[in-house]
């Protein structure tokens, strides 16, 4: 493989085929698409229309209801729901989240915005649920099935919301129809993960006792996969929730997504701060109650046992009622109420935010510079054009340049003398893509490195599905942006590695650190992607920079999380051991902890991996130039078909990243 790639390198310098995939070879896919289209929505437009007809006036008239009811009794109805899931700590969260919710002024646009997740994610939980029991009975087609939730998760929401335009028109039920979308694989994974884990004894039982298919589905496994299902059901309501600003900007509808939107065009980002918690408030209520519902209540809870759904249902319905009535006797009091300005001073908040960052902006500005010159830039254009005198202090002359080849080789050399000739292959080839830098990579080296590394990874089925999804990037003309993103990935990977992996060592090693982090990971968790770019414009500005932080911010708990629970499931035994061989803590972590927590570790890695790529789309709205930028360009000339072809790309990068980190997690496993 190293000579494989240094072959490449030495044609690059002397075929511009080789060194970029030429325009003229490329196929025109995103016309095909757009010819597709232009025959599909002429076709299903009068059925969309009525759908749309139907959703509005759902849609009107739960607004219309919500936006009537006054804000105390929602409060108290919440509050009885919140005490029977979780107890008075969860009903006093539930208490606190409304006030802030009131006391921000937004209580009418959030009424708005639940309106819109009530009515998705029934229709999200119903065809998850299907597509989910489809593969269930249906092995055969479970992989490929398997293949299009992938799809479905990754495949950037910008790029189906022209399409979605077309079909609904601009308002609320494009947006409506692209969360409802965006929230089904949730709950088609987990159906399927828990009728799989269904005990095979329990069907055999039921088999045994004369149960049709049909009964033993509803009587014995169905009911096993409670608790998955469950899960289900509150991840898809999550997702919902974090589709409603993107949604925003087909529906144009008064409701918190778009005050989030609008602060963020009119660069008000106290407004956008104050919307997007109001957001990550409602986010954070439904997901311990929902999260709650399918939980074990504790055998020593007998309060909570004693109380009944139906009577905590019937409660918070009757003070619902009398609500409603008292709107009606006081209309002009509650009205008033409800649509109250709040008490914050967006002007005041922008005012201390711009004093921070002017405070702080040397600051700021140096974190910046040394991400961008020490981490982008050799990524992005290699060694041979990022190092200069001005940043690193020499130049990659023939001298240094020679060094640099030694001590690559040397390493290499190493790691073949101790029998892993497929590490020192790896090291040569990721010296020689350091060198040149990703976007200046021959497209040959790069399949043939890509396509070696899935093989190693995961065998010879995944090695065939790479090299296709990278022909595909090629022949679409999308390889230069394709490669931006990864480098972008990479960056934010590096990030997210080496920030959250810190934390998560110290929570490891200290349980009060772990109880203070472990809010701020599920604020983080619960937090619509938009809200990221507001922090990120708000200390460094418009361009790629900002984008990369955003990114970071958004993928970095899944890299906290794993690495805490990662080093937590090391033995006691083996810590103990070490501790009686002298090791420090220090080397402890070190030599002890990390090693045996790699497999934990790899898979935190992945989830931040396709945490960052879901991310990419929402950066390019700051100044990222990768395929999130095409989209936008999509977007703009209504070119429905770039936007579609640039998303498949997107799946493709995520699935293929994805799948390669997997199998070397399991190789990982297999070995531990």
């Amino acid at each position: 493989m190293p000579a494989l790639v240094l072959l490449c390198l030495a044609a690059g310098k002397m075929s511009p085929e080789v060194a970029a995939f030429p325009q003229a070879w490329a196929i025109p896919v995103p016309a095909a698409v757009n010819a597709m289209l232009g025959w599909f929505v002429p076709a299903i437009l009068p059925l969309t229309s009525v759908a749309s007809k139907v959703a509005s006036a759902l849609l009107e008239a739960l607004i219309g209801a919500l936006q009537f009811l006054p804000w105390p009794a929602v409060a108290s109805a919440v509050a009885l729901i919140a005490f029977k899931a979780g107890g008075l700590r969860m009903a006093a969260l539930s208490l606190g989240a409304i006030a802030y919710i009131v006391l921000a002024g937004f209580w009418q646009q959030s009424m708005a915005t639940l309106s819109l997740v009530i009515l998705a994610v029934p229709l999200s939980v119903t065809i998850g649920f299907l597509l989910g029991l489809g593969a269930f009975f249906l092995p055969r087609i479970r992989h490929a099935l398997e293949l299009v939730f992938d799809f479905m998760q990754t495949f950037p929401a910008f790029a189906y919301l022209l399409p979605l335009l077309l079909l609904f028109g601009f308002g609320p039920i494009a947006g409506l129809v692209a969360t409802a979308i965006y929230a089904i694989p949730p709950m088609a994974r987990c159906t399927l993960s828990g009728l799989t884990e269904v005990p095979a004894e329990r069907g055999e039982v039921a088999e045994m006792s004369g149960c049709t298919t049909w009964q033993r589905l509803v009587w014995v496994e169905l009911p096993s996969a409670r608790g998955m299902m469950g899960l289900g059901f509150n991840q898809t309501t999550m997702a919902a929730l974090s589709m409603v600003i993107t949604a925003s900007i087909i529906g144009g509808f008064d409701d918190v997504g778009w005050a989030v939107l609008s602060g963020l065009r009119q660069a008000d980002l106290g407004k956008s701060l104050l919307a997007g918690l109001v957001i990550v408030m409602i986010s954070i209520v439904i997901d311990r109650i929902t999260g709650s519902l399918f939980a074990t209540v504790p055998a020593n809870d007998t309060r909570l046992r004693k109380i009944r759904w139906l009577r905590v249902l019937f409660a918070a319905a009757a003070v619902i009622a009398v609500g409603a009535v008292a709107r009606h006797f006081f209309p002009d009091t509650l009205r008033a109420w409800n649509e109250g300005r709040g008490v914050v001073d967006f002007q005041v908040l922008n005012e201390a935010l711009l004093a921070f960052v002017a405070r702080y902006s040397d600051v700021l500005d140096a974190i910046k510079n040394a991400v961008l010159y020490y981490l982008v830039l050799p990524l992005r254009v290699g060694l041979s054009g990022a190092v200069l005198p001005i940043t690193w202090g020499f130049s990659m002359t023939p001298a240094v340049t020679a060094t640099y080849a030694v001590f690559a080789t040397l390493f290499s050399l190493r790691q073949l003398m101790r029998g892993r000739p497929s590490a020192a292959a790896a090291t040569l080839c990721l010296a020689m893509l350091l060198y040149t830098g990703l976007v200046a990579f021959p497209w040959p080296a790069a399949i043939a490195l890509a396509v070696w590394s899935a093989w190693r990874a995961s065998g010879m089925r995944l090695a065939i599905f790479t090299g296709l999804s990278l022909a595909f990037v090629l022949v679409t003309g999308f390889w230069v942006p394709f490669v931006k993103s990864f480098y972008l990935v990479i960056v934010s990977v590096v990030l997210c590695a080496f920030v959250g992996g810190l934390i998560g060592i110290i929570a490891a090693r200290s349980d009060r650190f772990s109880a203070v982090i472990r809010p701020v990971n599920d604020a983080l968790q619960t937090m619509p992607q938009f809200v990221f770019l507001i922090p990120a414009l708000m200390f460094f500005k418009v361009g790629e920079f900002a984008g990369l932080i955003a990114i970071s911010l958004y993928a970095v708990v899944p890299a906290i999380r794993y690495a805490e629970a990662g080093l937590r499931s090391v033995s006691a035994n083996l810590l103990e051991t070490a501790t009686q061989l002298g090791c420090t803590p220090l080397q402890s972590t070190v030599l002890v902890q990390l090693p045996t927590a790699r497999p934990a570790l790899l898979l935190g890695l992945n989830q931040v991996v396709m945490a960052a790529i879901t991310m990419l789309p929402i950066a390019a709205t700051v100044g990222t130039a990768e395929l999130g930028q095409q989209i936008y360009i999509a977007l703009g000339k209504a070119d429905a078909g770039l936007g579609i072809t640039a998303g498949l790309v997107f799946c493709l990068l995520a699935i293929n990243l994805d799948r390669v980190l997997r199998g070397v997690a399991e190789r990982l496993r297999g070995a531990h």
